[in-house]
């Protein structure tokens, strides 16, 4: 199981050291940050950034001093966009890596996967992507949003602002999606949009074909009314329903986009030209004018490559990363549970 790397001095000492001093312990083990993303699949395009982040993170950290005067070491596994290999390699951190924390996971499904092996283990894992709520876990620090955080006011504005009628739920299949529009479905009725006015579609991961769906949306608005689309959509299916999107000649001032998982990563493989004013919800955006963001782009251009875009799951795993340093450092330790209450 997880050996906890844990700093304990006797009082007077501790009170006599300096913070240099402190740092210069000796550390047998690096302390093992686990990283559990998608580096091949349908999800690569997505995840693969998030494991840069991890990446950079890290050496930031170890610039710093590591945590606890130990250095940090990342383990990286690829669980290739396949659910049931995301708690092997889970499995793998905790049990061969003996890894401290793990930061991973996009898709809800996956996190699923992995849930009762952290929980099993007693591990402790940082997810980043938006959470469809309904679980949780004292394994599991969810730092992305809830529906009602980014769902919700992205409904709210199709409805107050941009006067849709009509709405198209296309999501991936799987449960992050499915729990979405279930919440979503229930609102637009109570907020006086008629079940028929609903349009919901699911389709694989990976999925290409869009000529039939993108169809059946626009035959939506043939009566006149407004129609919007709101897309929980994951992963590269995202290219062929954009570029389906532009062949058919649809603008974002015909039907509105707005979709939950689409930042600045995704759309960089893509051609932007026929996709102006479609819409993205998240709690991040590179955009964000402060000086705090601006310092996080330039270590990540620095990092990655001038051509490299941030996005909101990177936000996230920048928040939990800096909580669990922090938490491990208020503790002394990086035992789960310890980690945990300092938290």
């Amino acid at each position: 199981m997880t050996k906890s790397k844990i700093l304990s001095l006797p009082l007077a000492a501790s009170m006599a050291l300096t913070a240099g001093a402190a740092l210069a312990q000796d550390c047998a083990d690096p302390v093992k940050v686990g990283v559990l993303h998608s580096l091949s699949g349908t999800m690569a395009i997505s995840e693969t950034t998030l494991k840069d982040t991890m990446l950079m993170l890290i050496e930031q950290q170890n610039a710093k001093g590591g945590v606890l005067g130990c250095e940090i070491e990342a383990v990286v596994v690829d669980p290739a966009s396949d659910w049931p290999l995301f708690a092997e390699k889970a499995r793998e951190l905790l049990t061969v890596h003996e890894v401290d924390v793990i930061f991973g996971n996009w898709t809800s499904v996956s996190r699923k996967s992995v849930l009762p092996v952290i929980e099993e283990l007693n591990g402790l894992l940082f997810y980043p992507v938006q959470y469809e709520g309904e679980e949780s876990s004292k394994n599991v620090f969810y730092t992305g949003a809830a529906p009602n955080q980014q769902a919700i006011p992205a409904v709210d504005y199709f409805l107050e602002e941009l006067g849709v009628e009509k709405f198209a739920l296309l999501g991936t299949d799987y449960v992050y999606p499915r729990t979405t529009n279930n919440i979503l479905e229930q609102y637009l009725q109570d907020n006086g949009i008629a079940a028929e006015d609903i349009f919901v579609n699911y389709t694989p991961f990976g999925h290409s074909d869009w000529a039939t769906i993108v169809a059946d949306v626009v035959a939506l608005g043939e009566d006149g009314k407004q129609v919007g689309v709101i897309s929980t959509i994951n992963g590269d299916a995202n290219i062929g329903f954009y570029k389906e999107l532009a062949a058919a000649g649809v603008s974002a001032d015909d039907i509105p986009v707005v979709a939950f998982s689409v930042g600045e990563e995704e759309l960089s493989g893509l051609d932007t030209s026929n996709l102006v004013g479609h819409l993205a919800a998240w709690n991040y955006f590179q955009s964000a004018d402060t000086p705090v963001n601006a310092e996080f782009i330039a270590a990540w251009k620095a990092f990655a490559g001038e051509d490299r875009v941030t996005n909101d799951p990177m936000e996230a795993h920048y928040i939990g990363f800096n909580m669990w340093v922090n938490a491990a450092e208020a503790a002394g330790t990086t035992d789960v549970d310890a980690v945990r209450t300092a938290m």
